[in-house]
């Protein structure tokens, strides 16, 4: 192999992955960069999962949970096991496009970039995908502000510099369930610059399984204990951030609620800020009627926007 090329450490997490892992795995095996290992981290699984992973050479490190933990515990004792100068996370229901280390490895060339991300297409499996960045530069340099108030990065897309990990505290918090990818992104990029490749370099699978789906109400609690971390983390964050992303926090509950067919509920969380934002004043509004009823509303007037359905 090139002398060139750095190592990379490929973070797998499984837990019951039989029916998508080959084609992940796959994925990294396709790649034309060739100086990487992938950590294989078994959560316990109770499928084949094991049985296709130690299929593969000595490239696929295999590690075995006696019980199941939770997935940034996983994630954290995969880390331990890592070699490589730069750390990438491939779960195993995610793909990658076999050029992304090629074209992702080389932005690191800046010493100040501690974390490069690109363009992913979302999909499922009824064959149906989109581009949330639509090939747009979502952010470079110095990201922590626009990465608080708009999350743009994608787990699959994420590749970062070792050394970030050797600045922090903690790596993956346990506290969290579904926001520590979130916690661990926003906490380099505090200290560390962004860079983006703009192509698409991974497809992020979205299914009515996965923990995203399954315990969305779970991410207004995380994001709400995320706040009161970085408020001791951060300087001024309290008096420059906190109110603004609480509003946020707010309005995204409310829409929730809303499409969730409980409006009154929705208009709970948005009566303090109705005359303040926008945004929420127009979600109060149209919280009295069913979510459906406005979309087509919206749709005829030639507005189009995706129902919560889209995916299902």
């Amino acid at each position: 192999m090139p002398d060139n090329q750095p190592l990379v450490s490929v973070i797998m997490n499984c837990l019951n992955c039989v029916k998508y892992l080959r084609e992940a795995i796959d994925s990294v095996y396709a790649q034309t960069y060739n100086n990487w290992e992938i950590i294989f981290w078994d959560n316990a699984s109770t499928d084949n999962s094991a049985k296709i992973a130690k299929s593969y050479d000595e490239k696929l490190r295999y590690f075995k949970e006696e019980e199941t933990i939770s997935l940034g515990a996983a994630r954290n004792k995969a880390l331990k096991q890592a070699k490589g100068e730069f750390i990438a996370f491939l779960d195993c229901d995610d793909i990658w496009m076999s050029e992304k280390l090629e074209k992702q490895i080389p932005l690191f060339k800046d010493p100040l970039v501690g974390l490069v991300y690109s363009e992913v297409i979302n999909f499922n499996d009824n064959g149906k995908e989109y581009r949330p960045h639509s090939g747009k530069v979502m952010g470079r340099g110095d990201c922590f502000v626009s990465l608080l108030h708009k999350y743009f990065l994608s787990m699959p897309t994420v590749i970062i510099r070792r050394s970030t990990l050797e600045q922090q505290n903690e790596w993956f918090d346990p506290q969290f369930e579904l926001i520590e990818e979130y916690d661990l992104f926003i906490r380099i990029a505090y200290k560390w610059h962004l860079d983006m490749c703009p192509d698409v370099l991974a497809k992020y699978r979205v299914h009515l399984e996965s923990s995203s789906w399954v315990k969305r109400d779970l991410f207004f609690n995380e994001s709400l204990a995320a706040l009161d971390k970085y408020a001791g983390l951060f300087p001024s964050f309290s008096t420059d951030y906190y109110d603004l992303l609480l509003k946020d926090i707010y309005i995204s509950k409310a829409h929730y609620l809303w499409i969730s067919k409980k409006g009154n509920q929705a208009r709970k969380f948005l009566q303090p800020y109705m005359f303040k934002n926008q945004k929420a004043f127009y979600l109060y509004l149209v919280s009295f009627f069913s979510y459906k009823i406005i979309y087509k509303i919206l749709n005829y007037f030639g507005l189009k926007i995706k129902p919560k359905e889209f995916f299902k």
